[in-house]
């Protein structure tokens, strides 16, 4: 007798938010075609420039799905640049912003991070430094004080800040029922708020640069200017004291936060959704705590030497504190060297998400600036701008403009030919200029939920950059809203 097995498949079952989600999708690409096809070449898209980053922000808060709402938005944005070759320019753009420089250095500095942060873990040493750090903070307050204090030690580069002091901090910050989503935003307020301010890190460096290269400063003069311009860059100091306050419970938990936090109190630090990072479970820590705690300062010690030394370039720091941390921890017998290449290679894979999102990022930048989106933002509020009122318009626009696409360095490097001629026309300082970009700069880095920053940030603490976002919204807006009224009253 012959049995047969038969599998029962479960039928899937659509329901209506499905096909409402189907139709808004297909709606959008005919409609955004059509503007494509409709539209006269050679002649500017106006406002019709902004639908993309619209596109964008719809998707995400719909979906809360970062990485497809970006590429999703860059395809309708070349829908409407060339319809009919759509698919060419999906090809071009990739290439192009693969074969960016920018985009190859932060691919390998996040990987290589994502690498020298699984050995560190893989070795036992984070977990030998937060055991420490746990014997030695004895409250919820000194625990988020010392999140804060780390934060600002480490300023060499936003990247460095997010991935290594979320890394480090969360077992503290979970044995006091801190929300991943606070210990994500204290991560967060410390990067790129702060490297704004410090004139040694990547952010300085870069900018600098930046005034060099487009005649604002003389040749060897940028850091010079930019100097000048720091006490300027209000939203960074706005930050500074806000996340403080914060970290001392001086300043109540508002709106998602609020929510977040009383989860946690509750037991349930991580939220739903979140993924966490695991490079093992047998990791134990050293037998030793001091030199537990000496593995995983000394490689931070070398990486931020090395940055210093290779004119603050995190790359070269990176691969030097890695080739430093393979040699230190083969003395000790730690690991063989086949676990720490293939902890190389999980720290890779684990940034795969965040490096996505930067490569999406820079995808809708590169639409947008075919679309002219930068340039007719600025020319649209050009009849509005005078003396008075320019810092603090070029500081809500740009931060407008950075929140929309994510590109902070990329957008200014745009921007900057723009918005320096017509401060000068109007006889403004060149270090209030300077301040009310940078300031826009680490605003809209800081409030975008799809930036680098807030993607990292959540990344290593361990919760989604969505969840990140919106609970760090309400303090940015106060940052947001304090600088401008610093712009009103300096102009």
């Amino acid at each position: 007798m012959t049995t047969q097995n038969t599998v029962l498949e479960t039928p899937v079952k659509f329901n209506s938010s499905y096909w409402l989600y189907l139709f808004a999708v297909f709606g959008a690409i005919i409609g955004f075609a059509s503007i494509g096809s409709l539209h006269e070449e050679g002649q500017a898209y106006g406002w019709l420039s902004l639908l993309p980053t619209v596109f964008v922000l719809a998707f995400a808060l719909l979906t809360h799905r970062t990485v497809e709402a970006l590429f999703s938005g860059a395809i309708m944005g070349l829908l409407m640049i060339e319809p009919t070759e759509f698919v060419g320019g999906v090809v071009d753009v990739s290439m192009s912003v693969m074969m960016d420089e920018t985009i190859a250095w932060v691919i390998l500095v996040c990987g290589l991070m994502g690498g020298l942060i699984a050995i560190l873990e893989k070795g036992g040493s984070i977990l030998s430094l937060s055991q420490v750090l746990v014997n030695k903070v004895k409250s919820r307050k000194q625990s988020m004080l010392l999140t804060f204090v780390l934060g600002i030690l480490v300023f060499i580069d936003d990247y460095l800040n997010a991935i290594a002091i979320s890394s480090s901090m969360k077992r503290i910050t979970d044995s006091y029922k801190i929300s991943r989503e606070k210990l994500a935003y204290l991560v967060d307020s410390t990067a790129a708020p702060i490297c704004i301010i410090i004139p040694i890190s990547t952010w300085a460096v870069f900018f600098s640069s930046l005034l060099e290269s487009n005649d604002i400063a003389a040749s060897g003069e940028g850091l010079s200017v930019y100097i000048q311009a720091i006490p300027y860059m209000a939203y960074g100091w706005v930050t500074l004291a806000v996340v403080f306050l914060v970290a001392m419970d001086k300043l109540p938990n508002i709106g998602a936060m609020k929510k977040a936090e009383l989860r946690a109190q509750q037991g349930q630090v991580k939220p739903e959704g979140a993924t966490e990072i695991n490079f093992g479970e047998n990791i134990k820590p050293h037998s030793n705590a001091t030199l537990g705690v000496l593995n995983f300062v000394l490689p931070m010690v070398v990486l931020v030497a090395a940055s210093w030394y290779f004119d603050i370039d995190l790359l070269a720091g990176v691969f030097v504190a890695i080739m430093f941390t393979i040699f230190f921890y083969g003395m000790q017998r730690l690991l063989s060297l086949s676990s720490m290449f293939d902890a190389i290679y999980d720290g890779i894979k684990v940034m795969m998400v965040p490096l996505a999102t930067v490569v999406g990022g820079f995808m809708l930048k590169n639409v947008n600036d075919q679309l002219g989106l930068t340039e007719y933002v600025i020319e649209a509020v050009s009849p509005w701008l005078s003396p008075t009122l320019f810092p603090v318009i070029i500081f809500l626009v740009m931060t407008a403009l950075v929140f929309a696409t994510a590109s902070s360095w990329g957008l200014f490097a745009v921007a900057m030919p723009i918005v320096f001629p017509l401060g000068a026309h109007l006889g403004v300082p060149v270090h209030i200029t300077v301040g009310a970009l940078l300031s826009a700069s680490a605003a809209g880095s800081h409030s975008c939920f799809f930036s680098d920053s807030t993607v990292l940030s959540a990344q290593g603490s361990g919760c989604t950059a969505m969840q990140h976002a919106l609970t760090q919204m309400p303090y940015a807006l106060i940052g947001i809203i304090s600088t401008a009224v610093f712009f009103v009253v300096v102009a």
